[in-house]
């Protein structure tokens, strides 16, 4: 069943009938070359005036998502990635006409003919062969009118894509804000590079791995919590300015804000500190918005967010007092931040130090409601392992964490270079796991011996792709900008339980952030 076109570039078996299944279903080509987007097809069509032809003979293909037989003409809708556009068909010239009309929707079509407007004033394609080239052999019923289970369409995403307007615009958006992040880096000088994701220690971030076992090594190995620690070693080796792209895990609960396999970009650079990176941030968010939205000027879930530098700064403790109205400060005791902590319906765990309950608070009462951007700095020591201490405030080191619409994007840090204060908080985070806190660090002897060969001043930053996308895209849920988000198995009974919870629950950290809690 090959068309005039296709036909023409048979001289091979490219193009020859498709594997025989001895079920008598029709065969389909190899290839189909030479089609145009459709999109280009339907622009500049403006002075094309109902029931005239355009003389310009094209070939499309894509899949049949309306079909309207009316006696000895036939209408249908065909879509391909850039758009859609009406094929018109007449039996007295159109191929196998009377196959045509029976196709399935969602069957696949290569379409060769004249671009006109018809008489009622569509741009079509008048269809003068045509070739099928897959089948849809599992129906879609009316789902090509839009899915709105969100089981189906997470599931399911190739439904979700072609039943759903915008979905698949989602998608492109996402590769064009990769691609200028990138495109941005290189341009400052930064060089990516690969470190590995299967790794012998879980190192860089305050977070629960994945196990997998390592046959021909016979011991365990995790997937990647961050690659923090590897592009660290790469400042000690000389490269001033590296940047890695890629999937990050963490054995966590589910969420519309988080899920176990996420992307983050992480950036270090030699003689710079946090106000540095930040800078740097501010620049890569909005410089990316610019270019892929056209401005900076954003609306998200049905409020404004300007995403133009300089963004505030703030301290924790300060934005704590903004929201709650309770001061929470590194110079209190324990005793009066637990009864503070208790004010606000904060449950505070037996052995947390003052700066573990600050946070506590600020990420119970205060983050979601931040709106921003505001960059949230001076985090408090206890939680900040990796992270460099703050020039004049004891207690506290020098981290930022932008908030973009109650939710953090990016980590920002002055590293911690001194392999003694180093070794001290690494032993510090392992007694924490030895003690049952499975998130907490190990030492990692490999890192504190690079250290020791001296790193130079170096400010890094965590950016979370998934959440800088969802601000684009203007979606509340992680899923929406997941192509294969992670989801209950389901062979799973439906009384099971999963846990699905947020920080609550699972203790969840936030994709958005680069050394998590580093």
């Amino acid at each position: 069943m090959t068309s005039d076109r296709a036909a023409a570039d048979s001289s091979t078996d490219e193009v020859a009938a498709s594997d025989d299944d001895g079920v008598g279903r029709p065969s389909v080509p190899y290839r189909f070359p030479g089609t145009s987007p459709i999109a280009s097809v339907t622009a500049g069509r403006d002075d094309l005036q109902a029931g005239e032809s355009s003389g310009d003979v094209v070939t499309v293909a894509g899949r049949i998502m309306l079909s309207r037989p009316q006696g000895r003409l036939a209408f249908a809708e065909l879509r391909d990635w850039t758009g859609s556009v009406q094929l018109f068909a007449v039996a007295a010239s159109s191929e196998r006409f009377d196959e045509l009309v029976k196709l399935n929707l969602g069957d696949w079509i290569g379409v060769t003919g004249e671009v006109v407007r018809t008489k009622r004033g569509e741009v079509s394609v008048q269809v003068a062969n045509w070739t099928l080239l897959a089948e849809a052999r599992v129906g879609f019923g009316d789902k090509w009118r839009g899915v709105h289970d969100v089981e189906v369409r997470y599931r399911q995403r190739e439904v979700d894509l072609w039943a759903n307007e915008g979905v698949r615009d989602t998608f492109l958006l996402r590769s064009r804000v990769v691609s200028t992040i990138r495109r941005r880096l290189d341009a400052r000088g930064y060089v990516e590079v690969e470190t590995p994701v299967l790794q012998p220690l879980a190192g860089g971030a305050i977070a629960r791995p994945f196990v997998t076992h390592f046959n021909a090594l016979h011991a365990d190995f995790y997937l990647r919590i961050a690659p923090e620690l590897y592009l660290k070693r790469l400042i000690v080796g000389g490269f001033e300015r590296v940047y890695e792209l890629g999937r990050d895990f963490r054995n966590e609960g589910l969420s519309p804000r988080h899920n176990p396999e996420f992307t983050m970009l992480e950036a270090y650079q030699a003689y710079a500190d946090y106000s540095d990176m930040a800078e740097l941030v501010e620049d890569l968010v909005a410089g990316t918005a610019s270019e892929v939205l056209g401005t900076t000027s954003l609306t998200y879930q049905g409020r404004a967010v300007d995403l133009s530098p300089p963004w505030r700064r703030a301290t924790l403790s300060e934005v704590i007092a903004e929201v709650t109205g309770v001061e929470c400060d590194m110079g209190m005791s324990v005793e009066e931040l637990r009864t503070r902590a208790a004010s606000l319906a904060v449950a505070v765990e037996a052995g947390w130090g003052p700066g573990r309950i600050i946070y506590e608070i600020y990420e119970r009462t205060t983050e979601h409601e931040l709106w921003g951007p505001v960059h949230v700095m001076d985090y408090p020591e206890e939680v900040s392992p990796l992270v460099r201490s703050h020039r004049s405030k004891p207690g506290v080191v020098e981290r930022m964490t932008p908030i973009v619409g109650g939710r953090e994007i990016a980590e920002i840090y002055s590293e911690l270079t001194d392999p003694d204060i180093q070794r001290a908080r690494l032993v510090a985070q392992a007694a924490a796991r030895d003690a049952g806190d499975d998130e907490a660090m190990v030492v990692d002897e490999e890192f504190l011996r690079a250290l020791g060969r001296g790193m130079p001043p170096t400010g890094g930053i965590g950016v979370g792709i998934d959440r800088l996308v969802m601000l684009f895209a203007d979606v509340a849920s992680i899923r929406e900008v997941l192509l294969f988000p992670a989801l209950r198995p389901e062979h799973r009974a439906a009384g099971d339980e999963i846990d699905a919870g947020g920080p609550e629950q699972s203790r969840a950290r936030e994709p958005g952030e680069a050394a998590a809690q580093a």
